[in-house]
């Protein structure tokens, strides 16, 4: 027995140590994050909205794709952060970094709290608890509305220079800048942490959490700990809204924003981290062009994209594209 467990131990820690090796896709990938600016200067501001989306995604899947915790209102986490980073911007000072700190700091905090409600329930409990949630927090919002600005959003938010030296221009490129080097570094962290024992434990609790504590990972710790991090991510992601749209409503609260980014993760593949970055380039890029076409009635074509998917691609674009590529390296010679 010791030495199926000595075995098993290091079978586990060279699978982890052959997934945190980059691979030329990945480089590939982060690398062509850098073209808009040389491709698509016009929609620099299009592209920040797709980082600080993806980041709100990886968020997510975390807590769904990795740890099997179903939520329909994680945008609490993420209104949370745009109003705490607006409101700081509007009433004390308008430094991006200490804003974005602070924010995502306040979003763990209360996501932290709320983790120990979370941690005692799943699948069906979870959607009403996790739904019940946003829909307090933004209708606290709305009758704060003498701090938030209630249904005319939180006016008079503006931001200092980025390290004082790059100002939030009207063509995005701070704005992408910004975003996007927030979003690589949180997911450098993710990465980290989703290829580690601490996110094989995750894996663990979302296929049987009962039987986990049996293996030396306590399983609501562990949910505790993971949705702490994902609620600080989304909490850095509303901040990022807030300072490089420089706007804050109560739309980032609500369910729509849980609903979308739900719909992201289907798109690209919950439980594979590029999944959402993947399905949130997709989204943004097909509302933006579906909205073009039809203002009123874009929801019908992605609608029909999400059905495709569904009905094609049941575990994601991403999980088709591994497996397209498996098909090519076998056929090669």
């Amino acid at each position: 027995m010791a030495t199926v467990s000595l075995e098993a131990v290091g079978g586990a820690h060279g699978y982890l140590r052959a997934q945190t090796r980059w691979r030329r896709s990945e480089i590939a990938f982060w690398l062509a994050t850098l073209l808009p600016f040389l491709l698509f200067p016009a929609y620099l501001q299009l592209a920040s909205q797709i980082a600080i989306t993806a980041l709100f995604a990886v968020s997510l899947d975390l807590i769904l794709g990795y740890a099997g915790i179903v939520s329909l209102g994680h945008a609490a986490f993420f209104g949370l952060g745009a109003y705490t980073a607006g409101l700081f911007s509007k009433f004390g000072w308008g430094e991006p970094l200490s804003g974005l700190i602070l924010a995502s700091a306040l979003a763990g905090v209360v996501g932290y709290a709320a983790s120990f409600v979370i941690a005692h329930f799943r699948h069906l409990a979870l959607i009403m608890i996790t739904l019940g949630m946003g829909l307090l927090l933004q209708e606290a919002a709305n009758s704060a509305s003498e701090l938030t600005g209630g249904v005319d959003g939180l006016q008079g938010v503006r931001m200092r220079p980025l390290f004082e030296l790059f100002p939030f221009d009207l063509w995005g490129r701070t704005a992408y800048t910004y975003s996007l080097a927030a979003l690589f570094l949180t997911f450098l962290v993710a990465r980290r942490l989703t290829h580690s024992p601490f996110g094989l434990s995750l894996r663990g609790i979302r296929e049987n959490a009962v039987r986990m504590p049996a293996l030396g990972a306590p399983s609501r710790t562990r949910v505790r700990q993971v949705y702490t991090i994902a609620a600080a991510m989304a909490g850095m992601a509303g901040a990022l809204l807030a300072q490089t749209t420089l706007t804050v409503s109560l739309e980032v609260l609500s369910f729509q924003r849980s609903a979308d980014v739900l719909v992201i993760l289907i798109l690209g593949g919950a439980g594979r981290l590029y999944g959402g970055v993947l399905g949130a380039i997709i989204y943004m890029v097909a509302r933006d062009q579906f909205s073009g076409i039809n203002p009123q009635y874009w929801y019908f074509w992605i609608g029909l994209l999400l059905i495709a998917v569904v009905l094609f691609l049941p575990n994601g674009i991403l999980a088709g594209l591994d497996r397209a590529a498996a098909r090519f390296r076998r056929r090669s010679p």
